[in-house]
């Protein structure tokens, strides 16, 4: 697969303070006094704190592939949607001005409609099962090329949390709890109509927007992980979490090709085997962020309750059928059901 290098799930992490400001593209070199060859640094968007398992990970990564480049190369996390949100930051990737970005995997359905396939909600059984098949390049491969065209190299996808409705009206045990609900969710054709068919109205909205939105009613809710949920302080403004269990979208960590293409063989070598230790990091620090995450937010005041899973699991299953449509998308739905447990 040229360009781009799949392996498992990340983190993210702390930004890296170096003096350089600059991109992939900032080659070294020796000074005029013949000093030491000046460091690559990478630049890397990311719409979340600095706390985020994902970001703690990315952090450690960049520590590992300074000291293992002798100081060649690191990455500047920028958190906090500093560059911009997610969508914003696609195109600085694509136009090369930033190298790296987290971005949630329904996003990338606008440059590839057959992405969909792997963001239906249902569709892994664990996030183990989630990694596994994301990244493996035998399942996955293809489609992840495909985006090639649009100047978007996957790198690696990461478990980004089991994704549940939240309400400032009311509990949501089913889906009729949920008819007439404005409930936020990220911008794709198969989120809103996910959102629909689980009977609310499906409102994409950038993440920075949705405080706002639902404290002047703009919004009745949204849906994502707890770890989201809690740290956005989402419960002050609604404070009703029913556990749907609904989602289990991948974030993908995407670079402009040239990134890749600008490394030589050993470099390379590390990076891969870098980004790949940091998938079981990411996904152990998931599991214990979650767990204080719903304990602040219930210190806050959220009310957690479970819902019922089969009544939501029923009623969007017509999306696997709309979504799953082509011989490429068939194929990659089949061999993740067959690694099911």
């Amino acid at each position: 697969m040229q360009g781009r290098r799949m392996l498992g799930a990340i983190g993210a992490a702390a930004v890296m303070t170096l003096a350089l400001a600059s991109c992939s593209s900032a080659a070294g070199g020796e000074g005029e006094e013949g000093g030491a060859q000046q460091p690559t640094v990478f630049r890397v968007a990311f719409n979340q704190n600095a706390e985020h398992p994902q970001a703690q990970a990315l952090t450690e990564l960049s520590d590992a592939l300074e000291e293992r480049t002798d100081g060649a190369y690191a990455l500047e996390l920028y958190t906090d949607e500093t560059l911009g949100d997610q969508a914003a930051t696609i195109e600085q990737v694509q136009a090369g001005t930033i190298d790296f970005a987290m971005v949630a995997g329904s996003l990338l359905e606008n440059f590839e409609s057959d992405m969909s396939v792997v963001n239906l909600p249902y569709l892994y059984e664990s996030p183990e099962h989630q990694m596994s098949v994301l990244n493996d390049e035998a399942i996955v491969g293809d489609l992840y090329d495909a985006l090639l065209e649009d100047g978007i190299d996957v790198m690696a996808a990461y478990h980004g949390g089991v994704r549940n409705v939240y309400s400032s009206v009311g509990p949501v045990e089913t889906p009729a709890d949920l008819a007439g609900q404005k409930i936020r969710v990220i911008g794709s054709d198969t989120n809103v109509r996910m959102m629909e068919l689980m009977g609310g109205v499906g409102t994409p909205m950038a993440q920075g927007e949705v405080y706002t939105a639902i404290q002047s009613g703009v919004l009745d809710g949204a849906e994502n992980n707890p770890l989201i949920y809690s740290s956005l302080s989402h419960a002050e403004i609604a404070g009703f979490y029913s556990r749907t269990e609904h989602l289990m979208m991948p974030d993908y960590l995407i670079a402009a090709p040239s990134v890749m293409e600008g490394m030589d063989e050993e470099t390379t070598a590390i990076f891969e085997e870098l980004l790949a230790a940091s998938v079981d990091t990411e996904l152990e620090r998931f599991a214990a962020a979650v767990e204080e995450s719903v304990a602040a937010a219930e210190e806050a005041g959220a009310q957690f309750s479970d819902a019922d899973v089969e009544a939501f699991r029923e009623a969007v299953l017509p999306l696997h059928e709309e979504r799953v449509t082509t011989e490429r998308t068939q194929t990659i739905y089949d061999a993740i059901e067959a690694a099911r447990g």
